[in-house]
């Protein structure tokens, strides 16, 4: 499943229904750039589940809303509603069995 941009136009109809990780980044952050090939992988493997990549630097209104402090954050929405957040990268294997532990 590709990985959906999160606007701060689309982002409410992105996150309203199901299982979402929105995974906040940027151009300049290091862990961000390792972070995203690993999403990819993750994001293809695992079934049920939305994954939507912001750009905070073309979202600030949004990562302001949603309290973004540090990079990378992932939150995890269901159904619209945040129910988990990890900030810094994590293994693939890691990021795995959190995913799964959300459906």
């Amino acid at each position: 499943m590709a990985v959906e941009t999160g606007t701060n136009e689309n982002f409410q109809d992105l996150i309203s229904s199901g299982v979402v990780i929105a995974d906040f980044w940027a151009e300049w952050c290091g862990p961000c750039r390792m972070l995203a090939p690993v999403l990819e992988e993750v994001s293809d493997e695992v079934e049920g589940v939305k994954f939507v990549s912001v750009n905070v630097e073309e979202a600030e209104k949004l990562a302001s809303e949603q309290g973004i402090r540090n990079l990378p954050t992932l939150i995890a929405f269901k159904d619209g509603q945040k129910v988990d957040v990890k900030v810094g990268s994590e293994s693939k294997k890691n990021l795995i069995d959190w995913v799964e532990s959300l459906k």
